[in-house]
């Protein structure tokens, strides 16, 4: 039998006609013009950096509303929940003892005041009898004892009934201050005890046109906030509620606690905060924004523009040659749609901002230059959206 060997040829020949068929293409992929990018240079702008924080409302001031004598509840002259002033009549205990007790002092007190009367006519008597002989000294001296008697009984009369009109007056509990007031825990009818921190809580009364928001921030911002108070007198703060997109309640910070936590190495700041619209209620939770630094010229490109490989963050640019260079650069916090650079950008830099998965380091693209608009964006609320804890405000 005769065997055909066509190994060597048909490997030739597949290899000519590989060889044939793949010139075009590769000629083909070398002609091709460079990728299109968008390229633009960055936004030169004057910022400030924001601090956000999470915190609690608390109130002013709150007082627990307690009667300072005892007896029965009367009648009561608000509406649970309802605005109050300082001084205004809320409840009305039964004052018929109290009264009782008033009449009595006073009665009292007259007699004390008409013996007083008779020990100073007393004593007058003696003194003039005196100076004839008719009356011994031991008698006047008792007459200026029972004189200086009198007095002092006069005198526990009159507190006897300074007291018993206090108490009197104490049947009508006002308001201690201006503020809301709770619901009442007391009904008309009922027996209540007074005059003691253990009394009865007829209601609260928080004060709500300001109130404080209290949150714990680290040292480094301590210290900045604390510099800045020093410089300009006062460090403002924004805050919002948790179903604002944003800050629009104004306050500063008032208070900075007097230690630093030794395991969390925070400190607890207060911040008060306006409550104009009435809508904040004590123990209600929200954000506050602080200035974290004076006015500075910031360097901005979008922030999809920004590349992370691994811990670095890095931009392409495209230099004279059109070549694509990737550069390390230094964030800064987030302003609206854009990312301010510290570091590694220079305001003549051309920054690819659209195209990136078309331009490599080391290659070659064809760039068309583009205007950056500076957006704010919204942030959402607060309970919902998460974002970076510092960001900056554009100034101009």
């Amino acid at each position: 039998m005769r065997t055909r060997n066509f190994g060597p040829v048909s490997v030739l020949t597949a290899a000519l006609l590989l060889t044939a068929c793949g010139a075009p293409q590769a000629q083909e992929q070398y002609d091709m013009p460079p990728p299109q990018v968008d390229v633009a240079s960055p936004i030169s702008a004057q910022v400030a950096d924001l601090n956000d924080y999470t915190g609690r409302f608390e109130s002013v001031e709150r007082v627990e509303v307690r009667a300072r004598v005892g007896g029965y509840v009367k009648s009561v002259h608000f509406e649970d929940g309802s605005r109050v002033k300082a001084g205004e009549l809320l409840f009305t205990l039964d004052d018929r003892p109290f009264r009782a007790v008033l009449a009595q002092a006073e009665a009292q007190l007259a007699l004390a005041q008409a013996e007083l009367e008779q020990s100073r006519s007393d004593l007058e008597r003696s003194e003039t009898l005196r100076e004839s002989g008719a009356v011994s000294i031991e008698e006047l001296e008792q007459n200026r004892t029972r004189l200086a008697a009198a007095t002092a009984s006069v005198a526990a009369a009159q507190a006897g009934v300074e007291s018993a009109r206090l108490d009197l007056s104490f049947t009508r509990v006002t308001a201690p201050i201006d503020g809301l007031v709770s619901a009442r825990n007391i009904d008309p009818g009922n027996l209540v005890a007074g005059g003691n921190s253990a009394g009865d809580i007829f209601t609260t009364i928080v004060r709500d046109d300001q109130l404080y928001f209290t949150f714990n921030v680290s040292e480094a911002d301590y210290l900045r906030y604390m510099r800045a108070q020093q410089a300009e007198g006062v460090v403002r703060a924004e805050a919002r509620l948790q179903d604002e997109s944003s800050f629009n309640r104004p306050g500063e910070v008032v208070f900075a606690d007097n230690h630093m936590g030794a395991t969390t190495g925070s400190i607890r700041v207060r911040a008060l905060i306006d409550n104009t619209d009435g809508i904040i209620r004590p123990g209600m939770t929200g954000e506050v924004r602080i200035n974290g630094s004076a006015p500075y010229e910031a360097l901005m490109v979008p922030q999809t523009a920004v590349q992370t490989d691994g811990t670095r963050r890095t931009l392409l640019l495209v230099n004279d040659q059109n070549a694509v260079e990737a550069t390390p650069v230094a964030l800064g916090p987030q302003s609206g749609n854009m990312q301010v650079i510290r570091t590694g950008l220079n305001a003549g830099d051309r920054v690819i901002v659209n195209g990136l998965l078309r331009a490599q380091p080391g290659s070659s693209v064809s760039p068309v230059m583009v205007e950056l608009e500076y957006e704010n964006t919204l942030e959402g609320p607060a309970s919902v959206q998460s974002r970076p804890a510092m960001s900056a405000r554009r100034i101009n």
